[in-house]
């Protein structure tokens, strides 16, 4: 279907901190280049983001740092409005969520729903906190994922295996606030019933077989497993007011509130704003990261159907995660390359960042990004490529015909062949950019590059000057031709590098996408400006400086873990000790479970009998070494069915400040199995 507008959406970052590479990779860069190659084709396009700042992140972090939750979103929402206009993410609109005419939006929206009676009230137990006596929103519950046996999942996510859960999921479930065992306790929310809504969501979802197989893939996964009703409403004081008579203390859930803040966002933009989210001639596309696919994917659009006069996301293409040197980016740990960071230390370097970043896309699987590797993407295909055709065709150009571009007279076949070469480019990069293939239309424009370079290296026209001036001047012609190409098809990927060749081409500013498939750009006698270099070395020295700076931040950040060994739990009974019964077993079997990145099932010998386990130590050993391992195992823990499988025990382990597991085993290799641990 042709669409007459397009409404392009990039994930609300949580206003807790400052941007960092795996934000960009994972939706802001697509997005801007997907954006600007719709502008260069002349689309009607609004593109929209802002900051979310009503997450319990904030709230946590103003906890941290003493300060109000305004102060932190104020703080991090100029930060990072700030690092992606320099960064050149073309957002039309940076909006937030704080806004007056957000709260209002929200609001008229939830009401809506509430008045249709499309939610579900209900009274339910909640988490409460009672040392620090407030319910608990999902974010300050941390406990074990019942999915992958993470200890560390939110209540409402587990970050390791990306399940969306409840609270009440959780096994041995703590506050964050206060460290305690929470206690349930009754109130009353209203809830999206997702499982009355499933057959609607589920035609919804089966009618975009085109989408990215991750995206498809989660979503099926979801549905097949069964919606389940849930609140949109929290007990909380920070965040947008339930509209309603006896919500008093309660806000919009956040998973609610935040993507509203596009449609507020687009209504601060455009009085014709319904255009962009009610017209059906209007395609929606959101840009996000794997771990909010089931919120774009079934809550948002549940809410839009709910709703009723909404267009629905016609696309919703997620990248995975990227990783940093090897290991997962943690902000907590501050394992990241910072943006704002970034721009001061690498001044004017935007599209190095952008074009590594992209040439790296986590698009299908996660990916790693390395210092070595932005050097090598900097020196050997940027300078030793790009750099070097543009370079070399626009000095030959001032030093044979005072900066004018020559007649072309007589094209050989080999030039023919290049003229037909170079009129494909736009339409074989645009196929990628529309199927959001961001990495491969990146490599084709390289082949642009690739091709020009190959054509002045075989022509040698510094060295045919001196017998074939005639041909010289076709040549530089057609390099000349290949350059203002470039200039237009490079825009969506590198805006600051199209910028600064257009400006020494001279070239037309208002040239849009389909003008790359002429070869006349530069008429005969157009008079081109001074030669710069379009990028220039990144040197040892810069690389090795970043290497060590993360490497100190490692240094610092395991110094400090050090300091923060877990305090001892509550004082328990001797008889209440003596009820476990913990005895010495073998590992005779161990496998992976599937689809899970943490879990061995093992066999283990107990000397009772042989029973199956399953433990969270995959990151930690790897089966092959674990076979004939003695452990200690809790033998009276009643069984419990983790992904589907029944372990009848737990093993013991110890954990370090790094979160590194090792078995709590016996030395003496006489002990038998079936030995009682004393």
């Amino acid at each position: 279907m042709n669409f007459k507008r397009h409404t392009v959406t990039a994930a609300l970052p949580y206003a807790n901190g400052p941007v960092h590479i795996g934000h960009l990779a994972g939706c802001y860069l697509p997005a801007d280049i997907y954006v600007r190659f719709l502008r260069s084709k002349g689309e009607d396009v609004k593109f929209i983001c802002g900051s979310d700042e009503h997450g319990v992140p904030i709230t946590i972090k103003a906890k941290k740092e003493g300060i109000t939750p305004q102060q932190v979103v104020d703080k991090y929402h100029k930060m990072m409005g700030d690092s992606f206009k320099e960064f050149g993410v073309s957002f039309d609109i940076y909006s937030r969520t704080t806004s007056k005419t957000h709260h209002e939006t929200a609001s008229e929206f939830f009401k809506k729903l509430y008045d249709k009676k499309v939610f579900v009230e209900e009274i339910t137990e909640q988490y409460f906190d009672e040392k620090a006596n407030q319910f608990l929103a999902d974010r300050y519950i941390v406990g074990t994922c019942p999915k992958c046996a993470n200890e560390n999942a939110y209540g409402d996510q587990c970050e390791k295996c990306g399940s969306t859960l409840n609270a009440t999921d959780l096994i041995n479930p703590k506050s964050t606030l206060s460290g305690e065992k929470p206690v349930l306790k009754k109130t009353k929310n209203w809830f999206l019933p997702l499982d009355k809504m499933q057959p609607q969501i589920e035609a919804y979802i089966d009618s975009h077989k085109e989408w990215k197989s991750n995206v498809f893939g989660q979503c099926k996964s979801w549905l097949n497993a069964g919606l389940q009703p849930r609140a949109m409403t929290r007990d909380l004081d920070w965040g947008v007011k339930v509209p309603i008579e006896g919500a008093d203390g309660k806000v919009l859930y956040v998973w609610f509130d935040a993507p509203i803040g596009y449609i507020s966002a687009t209504k601060d933009l455009t009085p014709d704003w319904e255009l962009y989210w009610k017209d059906k001639e209007t395609k929606l596309v959101h840009f996000i990261g794997k771990d909010n696919i089931v919120f774009h994917c079934i809550i948002f659009p549940a809410m839009l159907m709910a709703e009723g006069s909404y267009i629905l996301p016609e696309n919703v293409p997620a990248n995975e995660f990227l990783n940093l040197e090897g290991d997962k980016i943690s902000t907590s740990r501050n394992w990241a390359v910072w943006l704002h960071e970034y721009l001061i230390e690498f001044k004017d370097k935007q599209d190095v960042l952008r074009y590594t970043l992209c040439a790296n896309a986590p698009e299908s699987k996660d990916n790693d990004f390395t210092w070595k590797d932005f050097q090598a993407k900097n020196n050997n295909e940027l300078v030793a490529i790009l750099g070097n055709f543009i370079n070399r065709t626009l000095v030959l150009t001032h030093k044979y015909y005072e900066g004018k571009v020559p007649v072309a007279l007589e094209y050989t076949k080999s030039d023919l062949l290049l003229l037909e070469e170079i009129t494909k480019f736009p339409a074989k990069i645009a196929a990628s950019i529309e199927q959001y293939r961001f990495r491969e239309a990146l490599g084709e424009l390289m082949n642009l590059a690739r091709l020009g370079n190959k054509y002045l290296a075989d022509n040698e026209p510094w060295i045919l000057i001196k017998t074939d001036e005639k041909r010289v001047q076709t040549i530089m012609n057609l390099s000349l031709q290949i350059s203002a190409n470039l200039a237009v098809l490079m825009e969506p990927f590198l805006p600051f590098t199209a910028k600064k060749l257009s400006n020494m081409l001279n070239l037309n500013s208002g040239l849009k996408w389909n003008d790359a498939t002429r070869t006349d750009l530069l008429l005969a006698g157009h008079q081109i400006n001074t030669a710069a270099l379009l990028f220039d070395k990144v040197e040892d020295e810069t690389i090795i400086a970043q290497v060590q700076k993360l490497a100190d931040s490692k240094k610092m950040n395991e110094e400090s873990n050090a300091s923060e060994i877990e305090a001892s739990k509550a004082e328990t009974s001797f008889d209440d000790f003596s009820k476990m019964d913990i005895r010495i077993g073998t590992i005779i079997e161990a496998e992976r479970v599937p689809k899970t990145d943490k879990l061995l099932k093992l066999l283990i010998d107990t000397g009772i009998d042989k029973r199956t386990v399953v433990s969270g130590i995959a990151g930690s050993y790897k089966v092959e070494e674990i076979i004939g391992q003695q452990v200690c195992i809790l033998v009276n823990l009643a069984p419990r069915k983790i992904k589907g499988i029944e372990s009848q025990g737990m093993i013991l382990m110890a954990e370090n400040t790094k979160g590194e597991l090792s078995f709590v085993a016996p030395t003496n290799d006489n002990m038998n199995n079936g030995g009682a641990v004393k």
